[in-house]
């Protein structure tokens, strides 16, 4: 693997921790904002509204720039949002400065995964891709409970400061290790761009990850009040427990690259998204006691994470040469938009009085949706091939009939 993968695991890092990091700072924001926890926490929904629009509008707007050209400018706007994110006076320019740098997120992922399976050769690309997504694996393991530490003892604001210091880190690695000339297709053109959102293939592909993903947030989303109320876990020993998991994430994400390589995308997802089904509903007895619920944290977290790189890939593959940059960063959106669905499903299921420990049907119910699409996919990509090769026989009689 060449060192400019591990160039865009850099980025990758940097804003992954920006997304997350808010969580661990809410209550800090609050009060020197003079806000409700509540409305600090719509700075959350703030970002991923940012990444759902933004991925495709910057993504078509930039199709002809170089493809580093376009990386280090997104580093340059991710590090000015975070910069202004340290000197927000209100709760108004906090929010702008959350959704400017918000900007980033779906382009620099999409785009990058284009790029990652650019550098290596076609047997490696899934690979490629779960090595550059090893930065937001590290930035959940690391980067988040280094940036709560820090706003812990220092402020939120010096938290976005290290988080813009990161990003500087990165564009300097971004600069010296990412060729200038990238063996990249042509441009394709605004039309062969938007050609893709005919594709019904894309779409399935996007309807999976959505689904397919938005099971992990569903149960993920509220793990502290599970550790906390069922298992009954210190505050201590559940901090640990969101490194274990963050250490589940990284071992999945290559797992995931590995199994898509050598299996293909289609397979690979059937038996990842098979393996999250199970671990997503054995969590309905999994809580009662702190080492298996340790445990079973792992092992989500490594269920959760394999099926990335087999969704990219699979979205990547259905979009063909022309309209990947659209296609992918559309799927980034649609990570965004699984992790929006899975929390609301997630509260729906609490505020309803079904209990915690239901959380493990509702979200299995989402992973069987994508589950399904899966299938669906794979029945389409059979009856084309079939129709292809009836095609091609029977333009074999005519000619031999001739």
């Amino acid at each position: 693997m060449p060192a400019s993968l591990l160039a865009l695991a850099a980025g990758a890092f940097g804003i992954g921790t920006t997304e997350f990091i808010i969580m661990g700072l809410l209550t800090q924001v609050a009060q020197d904002l003079h806000i409700s926890i509540p409305t600090a926490g719509t700075l959350i929904s703030g970002y991923a509204i940012g990444v759902a629009i933004g991925a495709p509008v910057l993504t078509l707007g930039t199709r002809d720039w170089p493809r580093k050209r376009l990386l280090l400018a997104l580093m340059l706007i991710f590090i000015a949002g975070n910069v202004a994110a340290v000197f927000a006076p209100s709760y108004g320019w906090l929010m702008a400065a959350r959704v400017l740098t918000s900007l980033t997120h779906g382009t620099f992922f999409g785009v990058g995964a284009v790029v990652a399976t650019g550098l290596v050769s076609p047997e490696k690309k899934a690979s490629a891709i779960a090595l550059m997504f090893s930065g937001l694996t590290l930035a959940t393991l690391l980067g988040v409970p280094a940036g709560a530490w820090i706003g812990q003892h220092f402020g939120w604001r010096m938290s976005f400061a290290a988080v813009a210091l990161v990003g500087v880190a990165a564009f300097m690695i971004l600069w010296l290790y990412v060729p200038r000339q990238l063996a990249m297709p042509a441009p394709a053109s605004l039309r062969q761009e938007l050609a893709v959102l005919g594709n019904a293939q894309v779409w399935l592909g996007l309807g999976i990850t959505v689904f397919g993903f938005a099971g992990v947030f569903a149960l993920y989303t509220y793990i502290e009040p599970l550790l906390t109320q069922v298992t009954h876990m210190s505050n201590q020993l559940v901090a640990i427990t969101l490194l274990v998991f963050g250490a589940g994430l990284a071992i999945g994400n290559y797992l995931g690259g590995k199994l898509a390589d050598r299996s293909g995308a289609m397979r690979a997802l059937f038996i990842t998204l098979a393996a999250l089904l199970v671990a997503l509903i054995a969590g309905r007895w999994t809580f009662g006691s702190p080492w298996i619920a340790m445990t079973y944290v792992l092992l989500l977290g490594i269920a959760a994470f394999m099926t990335v790189a087999p969704m990219q890939m699979q979205v990547l593959q259905s979009a063909g040469s022309a309209g990947t940059n659209l296609a992918s960063s559309l799927n980034i959106s649609a990570f965004n938009l699984g992790n929006a669905i899975g929390a609301w499903v997630g509260g729906a299921i609490i505020a309803g009085g079904m209990g915690l420990l239901s959380l493990s049907w509702a979200a299995g119910t989402l992973t069987v949706i994508g589950l399904l699409l899966t299938g669906v996919s794979h029945w389409l990509a059979q009856s084309g091939s079939r129709g292809t090769t009836q095609a091609r026989g029977n333009a074999a009689l005519c000619t031999n009939a001739k």
